[in-house]
């Protein structure tokens, strides 16, 4: 096993190289880069300059110094749309702060090996170090990836279990209609239906509309602080489970309904063992295999990608969010940054996975197998 988990690890370097380079060569041919966002914003063109303009990093100054460096009689041909009245030295300036100055190949092995130590650098539009500025959002995303995945693995694992066992029975028939129902109705038209019946909307005001914690929550007792959490998390958390619930519970009850059929189930019943026996002694180690399987791509989803347009209905500031923004913003230190970030946890859960594989069933060995 030691001699598989490091091929695997080796593997890492080539495949996070990979990601890396063709999601920066992708950029360079998008539109709209941080140099035109901030000029777009001094033409009058962006809307909310000075909130992005200031820090970063740079040395822009505020919006007197930067409109001493326009030359309103000058127009000028540049590569930049937009720019036209604006000084050459002004842009130039702009480039040597975004890093454009230097030729791309240059800022892509600049990047690798700054990535490499983990230093991301600076946001290029909020006065922060990227790192510190994922650390900020982490525990939004902890709290409704985590708890996201074990309330669906726990709901979903038994509920399947006992459709497969009850497989065409009313039980199953009924469950099977709710569950699909739950399905299809997409997560943030359930979270604003959420807040409408329980959010201050047009009934009751039971639950909090955004944050995480309430104000004054470090005042708090601890037994108040975790109510509090959990209060702040409860919708959310309703909205999100819908589709995860149901799609692990269908993965459960066919898992289990297709080892159940299996010829080892006949032999184990006329050996004289019960169907509890049976079931959790044989079925269960087999069965599981699958869900396993499916559990890191769960676990990812759920931690940032999957919780975009809940953390913006509940205001609930985590990573989904601030990747969104980053990408709006061509804010490409925390672009890039979150992306080689979560890649890799994506390929250390993936090998995590095949980890418990060999816990679950010793039986499989990836050592005869090539990688």
């Amino acid at each position: 096993m030691g001699a598989y988990v490091l091929r695997r690890l080796l593997l890492m370097i080539p495949t996070i190289f990979g990601i890396m380079a063709i999601s920066f060569a992708v950029i360079q041919f998008a539109p709209g880069g941080p140099v035109e966002q901030v000029i777009a914003q001094l033409t009058g063109q962006g809307g909310d300059a000075t909130d992005r303009i200031t820090g970063g990093g740079g040395d822009l100054g505020g919006a007197d110094d930067v409109g001493s460096n326009i030359e309103s009689g000058n127009a000028i041909n540049s590569k930049y749309r937009g720019a036209q009245g604006l000084d050459p030295q002004f842009i130039a300036q702009l480039e040597k702060q975004f890093g454009f100055d230097k030729p791309p190949l240059e800022r892509f092995g600049l990047m690798l090996w700054n990535y490499i130590r983990f230093d991301f650098g600076e946001s290029y539009f909020r006065d922060i170090s990227v790192i510190d500025l994922i650390v900020e959002k982490m525990p939004v995303s902890i709290s409704l990836g985590l708890w996201i995945t074990l309330i669906s693995y726990g709901i979903s694992i038994p509920l399947g279990i006992r459709k497969a066992v009850d497989d065409g029975s009313h039980f199953d028939v009924w469950t099977s209609g709710v569950i699909i129902v739950a399905y299809a109705i997409p997560g943030f038209l359930f979270a604003i239906m959420l807040i409408v019946l329980f959010a201050g909307g047009s009934f009751f005001d039971w639950f909090p509309l955004r944050g995480l914690v309430s104000d004054n929550w470090s005042e708090l007792s601890w037994p108040a602080r975790i109510l509090d959490y959990f209060w702040h998390l409860a919708l959310p958390l309703t909205a999100l489970v819908l589709s995860a619930f149901a799609t692990s519970t269908l993965l459960t009850k066919n898992s289990f309904l297709d080892e159940i059929r299996k010829q080892y189930v006949v032999t184990a019943r006329a050996k004289g063992l019960n169907e509890r026996q049976v079931l959790y002694g044989h079925v269960f180690r087999n069965a599981m295999l699958i869900i396993i399987a499916g559990f890191p791509g769960a676990f990812i989803s759920s931690f940032f990608t999957g919780s975009l347009l809940i953390e913006t209905i509940f205001s609930l500031d985590g990573l989904g969010l601030l990747g969104f923004q980053s990408v709006i913003n061509r804010d490409y230190p925390v672009v890039f940054a979150t992306l080689y970030i979560f890649s890799l946890m994506g390929l250390l859960v993936g090998l995590l996975s095949d980890l418990m594989y060999t816990w679950v069933d010793p039986r499989i060995d990836f050592e005869r197998r090539d990688v």
